[in-house]
């Protein structure tokens, strides 16, 4: 009984485990900014938005310059995976 019991828990530690991993901020960072030079900086770390619908239509939806989150094309971008020290100093600039 206590290894079902023990089996049971690591159930939810896993279902945590990802719930977390899901909420996760994700990063980009510009790469184009033809058609937005008022509102991407090249070279510049963005925040992602989850956006599945926008997703589809080749558009990803990131926190721009006013701070706002609007879409863009996708390849204006590049996925960036940042040290967790180096997230937090993002978080708190922005």
């Amino acid at each position: 009984m206590k290894r079902m019991a023990l089996a049971k828990k690591k159930s939810k530690a896993s279902e945590y485990s990802l719930k977390k991993r899901a909420a996760a901020v994700h990063y980009v960072i510009c790469v184009r900014n033809q058609d937005y030079p008022a509102s991407l900086e090249l070279r510049k770390i963005y925040t992602l938005v989850a956006d599945n619908s926008a997703t589809k239509l080749g558009l990803i939806r990131v926190i721009d310059e006013s701070g706002e989150d609007y879409l863009y094309p996708e390849d204006y971008f590049m996925p960036i995976k940042l040290p967790r020290t180096l997230q937090r100093a993002v978080q708190l600039a922005s």
